[in-house]
């Protein structure tokens, strides 16, 4: 299989940790919709990363499909529980995690509009989503070990992505001294294989 994405999107990187962390042997083909020369738009109709491009040339785009084909295709390490209520919490801390990273790419795309263009009233908006995000997940996350409680799975991959997007993008927002838990939990990640090999680039 081919994964067809960018060294700096959160969600490219989600999909590169699963693979990692499933022990999936893939391509990766380093492609960004933002260049002149992209070529995503050929593969999927949103001209959007992440996509993954399956060995009878099937396309699946969008990392919360291709993350749920993954851990399905593959027994071993299992990131997502059952159908069932733990199963929906996972999805949810993937939603919370994904949407501040939409909150946090929207910043950075206006951010690089002409000054006269950009709106403050939008960025503020991006950026109260992203604060009140953080303050949600800090409170969620509490004193466990792992965003589901004792073991590790989607829920932490996506947690670890948002985290490590405002890292890259947002340095002045210091969300490691006002919600000391998510940095703890954020430390931990960097140790795993699968998150220090996938360190945004750009």
């Amino acid at each position: 299989m081919k994964l067809i994405g960018s060294l700096t999107s959160p969600y490219v990187r989600k999909v590169r940790v699963v693979l990692a962390e499933k022990k999936i042997d893939y391509e990766f083909a380093v492609d960004s919709p933002w260049t002149p020369e992209t070529q995503v738009g050929n593969v999927n109709p949103l001209g959007k990363i992440p996509v993954l491009v399956l060995d009878d040339n099937t396309v699946l785009f969008d990392s919360r499909v291709i993350v749920e084909y993954l851990d399905n295709v593959a027994p071993n390490n299992k990131l997502m529980p059952g159908a069932n209520r733990e199963r929906t919490e996972v999805k949810r801390w993937e939603a919370l995690a994904d949407g501040v990273c939409d909150a946090a790419a929207l910043t950075f795309l206006e951010r690089k509009r002409p000054v006269a263009q950009q709106s403050a009233d939008w960025i503020l908006r991006q950026e109260e989503k992203i604060a009140r995000s953080l303050e949600f997940m800090s409170e969620e996350l509490g004193q466990t070990a792992w965003c589901m409680g004792m073991h590790f799975s989607l829920a932490d991959v996506t947690v670890g992505c948002a985290l490590g997007y405002l890292v890259l993008r947002f340095p002045e927002i210091i969300w490691q001294e006002k919600h000391p838990n998510l940095a703890r939990l954020y430390d931990k990640l960097m140790a795993r294989a699968a998150f220090a090999d996938s360190i945004p680039q750009g």
